[in-house]
């Protein structure tokens, strides 16, 4: 699967669960980790781990095996896969951290691919 396919069933896996604010960020031509950012984020602990659980079932039903951080806590959970990365944040959390203003320099994306 390419990255910007990648891209789209991850960005439909966090629209699934009904999260917020879905981000993305086009980041090929400057980072070496990966092509794209998703960041997105829930109202509740249960929220985000709910769509880190439709981000790793998605993942799993296309061969993928994402690396998974932060779920227990459910606050700010990564799912790295490789061409993308997923930032799923309770919504204060995303507000302290605000990871968007990392990413300047990558191409924002429309939410909806």
């Amino acid at each position: 699967m390419n990255s910007e396919a990648l891209l789209e069933l991850m960005v439909e896996a966090c629209d699934n669960k009904r999260a917020e604010d879905i981000m993305t960020f086009d980041v090929k031509e400057t980072s070496s980790v990966t092509d794209y950012y998703i960041i997105c984020h829930g109202n509740s602990d249960r929220q985000v781990q709910a769509i880190a659980d439709e981000i790793k079932e998605q993942a799993k039903e296309n061969d993928l095996e994402p690396l998974v951080e932060g779920y227990s806590e459910g606050k700010w959970i990564l799912c790295d896969l490789n061409d993308v990365i997923v930032h799923v944040f309770h919504r204060p959390e995303r507000e302290y951290y605000n990871l968007e203003r990392l990413f300047k320099n990558g191409e924002h994306v429309d939410g909806r691919i």
